[in-house]
């Protein structure tokens, strides 16, 4: 535990539940048994599936599923120590040499999937009519999608390995860069986390001084930015010609089990959006702050009657939880275990990987969270969203280690849907009319974070992504596409003055998860559709909106949301979604009057 004066204690999540330390027997005795049954299997069945019967092959999915819930038990540990202190030589140590055996692990079961996609449908599914079988129907479904894009084991295996030197190595670096460097802000050295924390300051000198600061530290540390960028791009391009995607973002697509034109109609709405969106919300947000323009370090400047007091973490716990509850008991009891058995990181600390995740582990174990909490109001409904992750991921969990992961996409939808319950709680204790205006103005400004801001990353990824295929790009010419993309976003209301052109270095997502973006626009703008339902109708929509988190990943998206009478796939769907946040710029302006 972490003591703040004026937050409190602050929980450190205990990872013993996974291992006791990185030198835990116990640690290496499930590498070691890992490794001896990968080989096992290998020897087992490799080669061999086709002649199978369905009772034959059910038992080997049963087999390679428990090996994924061990060996994911190990590679869990390894990361969530590791981004406890990416500046830690020996945890780097650690997690390096994890990854490299993990990597000649699955190097062995690597025939696996390619082998079962080889399988005859018509065999397959004559197979299938075994129950032990047809249990595993949607993952395997899921498999057949990537058929097209496999290649021979052999190039399969290579580009596995190769992994360690590529892309693994260069999200590293990435990670240790962003961890260590230091911005100095009158004076004082702070982290990534602090300075990004003053841009909400009400203090217009602090805003402007750490905008100033990361602008500053991001120029003098461009070129390996850029070096990182250009080489996951080329590499991105490599993979993707070899498989044969025909679209820079199609491998995202697939695996989001996503159809490639609905996410087009999502970002031609939201783009479409942006006038009467952000445009016209930061054109009010200058004049409330009595400015011609918004400098663009004052984007998310708080307004004058918001509460800038910061919220302890206890409060903040309560706050959540009573939301959650209200909604439902069992969310408020599952998200409550966090907090008791202290499966969350909340301080900030040198070297702690910034930002916020939420990461399901395997489900033998449990989540674990990850936020850098500081007080602020942002922060609280980070913690919401977070937790909304970690209940999706307790309830998929029964669907065991194959069919648990949900994409991205709709793994979005309960994480967003958690921070909305809390908004309207936040929003239904608050009557002082100036309070209830900033508040919000306050979820405008994150619900145009989520859609408008990570819609138009997607279409800077999009840009840089196909200009790299033309050669490296230059610092200035990455720059120059973000400077591009992020006026067409914002508007004319934002003036955006040196240093912000150099905001792109710092986004974790362009480098972990290309094309990764859109899942937040796509969850935002499907959340509100579905509080819009739950609104309307209460009786009977928790039932339904606990089984589709129960579903994990053995449901498209369009059977997940057939219950609610929405379809994604419809042209008009996410114009509702986006008039829900215009409705709320609109009662804005009312307030005007």
């Amino acid at each position: 535990m972490t003591a703040s004066a004026a937050l409190g204690v602050l929980p450190e999540w205990n990872l013993a539940d996974l291992y006791a330390g990185p030198d835990a027997p116990e640690f290496k005795a499930d590498m070691d048994r890992g490794e001896a049954d990968a080989r096992a299997f290998a020897a087992r069945y490799r080669g061999k599936l086709a002649t199978l019967s369905g009772a034959e092959l059910a038992q080997a999915l049963k087999e390679y599923e428990a090996l994924s819930d061990l060996l994911g038990r190990t590679g869990s540990y390894a990361q969530l120590y590791y981004v406890g202190d990416t500046t830690d030589p020996a945890r780097g140590k650690f997690y390096g040499d994890v990854n490299a055996r993990m990597t000649d692990i699955y190097a062995l079961l690597l025939f696996f999937e390619l082998e079962l996609n080889r399988i005859d449908d018509a065999a397959l599914n004559a197979s299938m009519q075994v129950p032990a079988l047809a249990h595993y129907r949607p993952w395997i479904e899921n498999l057949r999608m990537e058929k097209p894009y496999q290649l021979d084991d052999r190039i399969e295996e290579l580009f596995l390995e190769k992994s360690q030197t590529g892309a693994m190595a260069f999200n590293r670096l990435f990670d240790e860069t962003i961890a260590g460097l230091r911005f100095v802000v009158d004076g004082e050295d702070l982290a990534l986390e602090p300075t990004l924390n003053l841009m909400v300051s009400p203090d217009e000198a602090r805003r402007r001084a750490g905008a100033e600061a990361l602008g500053k530290t991001f120029k003098e540390n461009l070129r390996v930015f850029t070096l990182i960028t250009n080489t996951l791009a080329k590499d991105k391009e490599i993979s993707d010609r070899w498989r044969g995607f025909k679209d820079i973002a199609d491998a995202r697509h697939l695996s989001n089990r996503v159809e490639p034109e609905v996410v087009a109609a999502l970002v031609e709405s939201t783009s479409r959006a942006y006038p009467r969106l952000s445009h016209r919300y930061y054109k009010m947000k200058a004049k409330w702050l009595g400015k011609p323009k918004l400098m663009y370090w004052d984007r998310n400047a708080p307004l004058p009657a918001e509460d800038n007091r910061e919220v302890p973490w206890a409060e903040a716990r309560d706050l959540v939880l009573s939301a959650y509850r209200s909604f439902a008991p069992e969310m408020a009891s599952i998200a409550q275990t966090f907090f008791d058995k202290r499966w969350i990181d909340a301080p900030t600390r040198p070297g702690k990987a910034p930002g916020a995740f939420a990461h399901p582990t395997v489900p033998s174990a449990h989540p674990y969270v990850l936020v850098n909490y500081m007080g602020k109001t942002r922060d609280v409904m980070t913690l919401a969203h977070e937790l909304g992750h970690g209940v999706h991921q307790v309830l998929a969990a029964r669907q065991g280690a194959l069919m648990a992961s949900t994409p991205l996409t709709l793994a979005e939808t309960a994480s967003v849907f958690g921070e909305m319950l809390t908004f309207q709680a936040l929003l239904k204790q608050t009557t002082d009319p100036k309070k209830r205006k900033a508040l919000l103005a306050s979820k405008v400004e994150d619900m145009i974070n989520t859609v408008v801001r990570q819609i138009a990353f997607y279409s800077f990824e999009r840009r840089l992504h196909t200009a790299r295929k033309s050669g490296e790009l230059t610092p200035d010419q990455i720059s120059a596409i973000w400077l591009e993309v992020q006026g067409e976003s914002l508007g004319d209301s934002i003036e955006i003055g040196p240093g912000y052109e150099t905001f792109w270095a710092y986004i974790p997502h362009f480098i972990h998860s290309p094309f990764y973006v859109y899942a937040y626009a796509f969850g935002d703008c499907l959340v509100n559709s579905l509080y819009a339902r739950y609104r309307e109708s209460a009786q009977g929509f928790q039932d339904k909106y606990f089984e589709m988190l129960k579903a994990g990943g053995t449901k498209h998206h369009s059977d997940l949301l057939r219950p609610f009478g929405l379809n994604a796939a419809d042209p008009t769907f996410w114009d509702k979604g986006l008039s829900v946040i215009s409705g709320m710029i609109d009662e804005l302006e009312a307030m005007e009057s």
